[in-house]
C-alpha cells in the first residue's frame, strides 16, 4: 500500500519507490505537514515546534494554551483568517462580506486508482499504477468542505496535489484564492529555482536565496506565459545536478498561476502554488463545487537529474495521451520562417517538392490561408479558406501534397479575432472587451470569449469543417497575445472574478473536442512560440512549440531551462535558416540539426534557397533523426553543463535506460586559439561497464568518462597537418554504445 494510515496517532503516510511524505491531525483537528524526503517509517511530527511565540495568534479552542499557533505550525492547507499570517492557500468571503476560514480534519478515504478532474487535464494512470488519498477539511461554522485530493504514482515518485471546495452552506460565498499546493520546511537553508524569460527567449534558469522575504512569481496574463514557467524547484543551498535535495513543483494549468515563497522568523520555508488569485474571486452558490487545477511534486535526494527523469516519465507516460505520445513524429517542415503570409500555393508545393526530395514526412501550412489574411491586421475569426490565394480548395492542396509521399498539416489561432473580420461585424460582443473602454489590442487582435460555449461552438464548427475537408494530420494551436480585458458580456454575469477559470475551461473543451473528432490527430501547442508550455496544455497535445527564436544558440539555453520538467519529446524544435531572423547569428547546418534533434525535429525555412552542400546535409540529418530518435526521445536525459553559468560549450546526452547505449551533444560556444584541454564529463553510464564510440572506434571505461570526461573533439581539416580545436558553433554527435 502506498497510503499508510495511523488511526491512534492520526498520522497520514504517503510512500512512493524512494519518498515519504506525511501529515498529521494535531489538537482538535489542525491538519499539519511533518515531512517530504527520503522514504522514512515512523512519525516525524517530533519536529513541531510548540512555543509561546510573541504575536503569534491561538485558536480559541486552545484557551490558554498558547503554545499553540496557526502562525507558527507546518500547515497542510493554510488559509486566510485562521491566525496563520504567512502565505495562505484558501481565502473565502462570506455572504456578510467577511473573509476567514478554519478548516480542521475531519476524516479520510482511500481509493484504487487516479482520480481524474472533470474539465481540467491531469496526470492519469491505470488503476494497478496509482493510489487516490482523499482527506476532508471542513469548516462548521462556515459551512465550507475542503476535499484535499492527493495522486500517488509510487513506482515514479510523484505525488499529485488538487482542491475540491464545497459550499455546504445555505448562502452563496465567493472565493478569494484557492492555491492547490502547500508545502512546509521546518528546517533547512533553501533556495528556489525558477523560469523566467520573455517572448523568443523562454525559460532561462534563475536561482534565489530563501530568506525572510516573500518571493511571488506568476502570471496575470491569462496564460501560464513567456515570462514566468509554471514549475518552480525548491533546493537546498549546494544542490547540482547530481546531488542535494530538490523538490519540484509542476502546475498543471494553462492559465494565470502563482507560486509563493518565503521564509518566516522561526525558519520554516512555505511555497505555495496554485491560480493567480488576482482577478479571481469566484461565487459559489449553495450546494455547488469548485475544482482547482492539479499540481505535481517530485522529492529527489539526488539533485536535479533524478528529479527531471521523474517529471519526464511523468509528462510522457501519465500526462501525454493518443496514439502519437510515444511515436516518432513526421519530420515536417513549415513555411513560416520562409514566406510569412506572403505566398500562394504554387509557392507553397514548391516548398514541399524539395522537402519531399529530401526526405522530409509532413507539409505544414502555417498563417495566412483563411479569410482576408495578407497580414495580422485582419481576418482572425474568419476560418474559411481562401481559395483565391491558394488556387484551390484546402482538399485539393493536400491531396497535391501527399501525392509527393508527405502528410499534411495546418495552423490555427482559434481564440482570437481581428477587429476586421466578418465573425466580429456580426457578433461585436464575443470578445473580450470592457463596455464603454477602447479595447486593449495586442498584435492587433482581441481575445474571443471561450467561456461561452456558443462562441466556442462556433469556432470549432467553422474549423472542424476545413479539417474534415483536407483531413488533415496535424494541426499547430496558437495564441498569440495576453488577456487584458477581462470582462464577459454573457447576460447576468457581473463577476469577472470567474471569467479566467471558464475561460480555460473553455479552451480545454475546444481540444478535447479536436482530439475526439479526430483521434489520429497529432496537435501541437503554440502561444508565439513557449507561451504556454505547460503540462496543462500537454495533456491535450504531445508537443509544443518551444520558442519562436529558432537560433540554435539560443535554444540551447531556452531548451536547456525547458528541459527541467518538460522531456524532450514534447520540445517542437526546427532547422531554420541563416542569418537567423531574430539573433542574426550563423550556426552551421549540422549544428541547427543537432539542437532541433533534442526536439521533435523538423525545418522552418524554404529547401530551394539554400546551398548544394546544406542540401546534401538535409537527408543524412533526417536519417541520423530516425536511427537516433528511440534514444533521442526516450533516453534518459542529463544536463551535462550548465549553459547558463558555463559560455564554453554546451552538451547533454540521452542514456537508454538499461544503459546499453548513449547519444552524446556537443556544441561549442565560444573559441581560443592554442586553448587548454576541455573535457565534458557525461554521466548516467553503466560504471562497470565499457564503452565503444561507434564512429571513432574507441572504448573508453564507463567511469573515466564520468569522472575525468571526455576529450573535446578535434577537427581535421584538409592541408592542416594538425587537429585544432572545435571552432566557434561547432556540434558533435557520439553514440556510445555498451561493450
Amino acid at each position: 500500500m502506498s497510503i499508510v494510515i495511523n488511526e491512534s496517532e492520526s498520522i497520514i503516510s504517503i510512500h512512493t519507490k524512494n519518498t515519504t511524505y506525511q501529515m498529521k491531525a494535531v489538537h482538535n483537528g489542525l491538519l499539519v505537514h511533518t515531512y517530504y524526503g527520503p522514504h522514512m517509517n515512523g512519525d516525524a511530527g517530533y519536529a513541531l515546534s510548540y512555543r509561546d511565540r510573541g504575536f503569534s495568534v491561538n485558536p480559541y479552542d486552545s484557551k490558554f494554551n498558547r503554545t499553540v499557533s496557526s502562525d507558527t505550525l507546518p500547515l497542510e492547507y493554510p488559509c486566510e483568517g485562521s491566525g496563520d499570517f504567512r502565505a495562505s492557500a484558501f481565502s473565502v468571503s462570506r455572504a456578510n462580506g467577511a473573509s476567514g476560514c478554519d478548516l480542521r480534519y475531519e476524516g479520510y478515504e482511500v481509493v484504487k486508482g487516479k482520480y481524474s478532474l472533470k474539465g481540467l487535464p491531469a496526470v492519469y494512470a491505470d488503476e494497478e499504477e496509482a493510489e487516490t488519498l482523499l482527506v476532508t477539511l471542513r469548516d462548521r461554522d462556515a459551512g465550507i468542505k475542503v476535499v484535499l485530493q492527493y495522486g500517488v504514482l509510487p513506482e515514479i515518485d510523484v505525488i499529485t496535489r488538487a482542491v475540491q471546495i464545497t459550499n455546504e452552506g445555505n448562502v452563496p460565498v465567493v472565493l478569494n484564492q484557492t492555491a492547490s499546493a502547500c508545502l512546509d520546511f521546518v528546517s533547512g537553508e533553501w533556495e528556489l529555482m525558477h523560469f523566467y524569460g520573455r517572448h523568443a527567449n523562454e525559460r532561462a534558469a534563475a536561482r534565489v536565496e530563501i530568506a525572510e522575504r516573500e518571493i511571488v512569481i506568476g502570471t496575470r496574463r491569462g496564460m501560464s506565459s513567456h515570462h514566468e514557467n509554471p514549475f518552480i524547484v525548491i533546493a537546498e543551498n549546494g544542490a547540482d545536478e547530481n546531488k542535494g535535495q530538490c523538490v519540484g513543483m509542476c502546475f498543471v494549468y494553462s492559465g494565470g498561476f502563482s507560486a509563493n515563497i518565503s521564509r518566516d522568523a522561526f525558519g520554516t520555508t512555505r511555497a505555495v502554488m496554485g491560480l493567480q488569485p488576482e482577478l479571481f474571486n469566484y461565487p459559489l452558490n449553495p450546494a455547488e463545487t469548485f475544482q482547482a487545477p492539479e499540481a505535481a511534486m517530485v522529492y529527489s535526494a539526488e539533485g536535479f537529474a533524478k528529479m527531471s527523469h521523474c517529471f519526464h516519465k511523468m509528462i510522457s507516460e501519465h500526462i501525454c495521451r493518443g496514439p502519437w505520445k510515444n511515436r516518432r513524429r513526421p519530420v515536417l517542415i513549415n513555411n513560416w520562417e520562409a514566406t510569412g503570409m506572403t505566398f500562394d500555393g504554387e509557392k507553397i508545393l514548391s516548398i514541399a517538392r524539395k522537402a519531399s526530395e529530401l526526405g522530409v514526412e509532413m507539409m505544414v501550412l502555417d498563417d495566412g490561408w483563411f479569410g482576408a489574411r495578407d497580414t495580422d491586421n485582419a481576418g482572425l475569426g474568419d476560418w474559411k479558406v481562401n481559395t483565391e490565394k491558394l488556387g484551390c480548395t484546402m482538399g485539393e492542396l493536400a491531396d497535391k501534397i501527399r501525392a509527393m509521399g508527405m502528410k499534411f498539416g495546418l495552423w490555427i489561432e482559434p481564440e482570437m479575432v481581428n477587429e476586421d473580420s466578418d465573425l466580429y461585424r456580426e457578433h461585436p460582443d464575443w470578445a473580450l472587451t470592457i463596455p464603454g473602454k477602447e479595447p486593449i489590442l495586442g498584435r492587433n487582435q482581441l481575445v474571443l470569449d471561450f467561456s461561452r460555449k456558443e462562441v466556442v461552438d462556433n469556432i470549432f464548427s467553422q474549423i472542424s469543417a476545413v479539417l474534415d475537408d483536407c483531413r488533415a494530420d496535424y494541426v499547430k494551436m496558437d495564441f498569440n497575445r495576453p488577456i487584458a480585458d477581462v470582462y464577459s458580456r454573457t447576460a447576468g454575469t457581473q463577476s469577472r472574478g470567474k471569467i479566467l477559470y471558464d475561460y480555460m475551461l473553455g479552451v480545454y473543451s475546444f481540444m478535447e473536442r479536436l482530439l475526439e473528432r479526430y483521434p489520429d490527430l497529432l496537435l501541437e501547442g503554440c502561444a508565439g512560440g513557449g507561451g504556454r508550455f505547460d503540462a496543462g496544455m500537454l495533456y491535450y497535445c504531445p508537443q509544443i512549440w518551444c520558442s519562436d527564436n529558432t537560433d540554435a544558440i539560443d535554444r540551447i539555453r531556452i531548451q536547456y531551462g525547458t528541459s527541467f520538467c518538460y522531456p524532450c519529446r514534447t520540445m517542437g524544435a526546427h532547422v531554420s535558416a541563416v542569418p537567423n531572423g531574430d539573433t542574426r547569428r550563423r550556426t552551421p547546418i549540422n549544428t541547427r540539426a543537432v539542437v532541433a534533434m533534442a526536439g521533435t525535429f523538423g525545418y522552418e525555412l524554404d529547401l530551394n534557397l539554400i546551398t548544394e552542400e546544406e542540401m546534401e546535409e538535409v537527408p543524412k540529418q533526417i536519417e541520423t533523426f530516425k536511427k537516433y530518435w528511440n534514444l533521442l526521445h526516450n533516453g534518459l536525459y542529463y544536463r551535462l553543463t550548465d549553459v547558463i553559468r558555463n559560455r564554453k560549450e554546451a552538451a547533454w546526452m540521452m542514456v537508454a535506460e538499461d544503459q546499453s547505449e548513449a547519444l552524446l551533444n556537443i556544441v561549442t560556444l565560444d573559441a581560443t586559439g592554442n586553448g587548454p584541454n576541455r573535457f565534458v564529463r557525461c554521466a548516467g553510464l553503466d560504471p562497470e561497464a565499457f564503452y565503444k564510440d561507434e564512429e571513432s572506434g574507441n572504448v573508453y571505461a564507463a567511469s573515466a568518462l564520468m569522472t575525468i570526461g571526455l576529450p573535446m573533439p578535434r577537427i581535421k581539416l584538409p592541408g592542416i597537418p594538425w587537429n585544432p580545436t572545435p571552432g566557434e558553433y561547432e556540434s558533435f554527435q557520439i553514440h556510445l554504445i555498451r561493450q
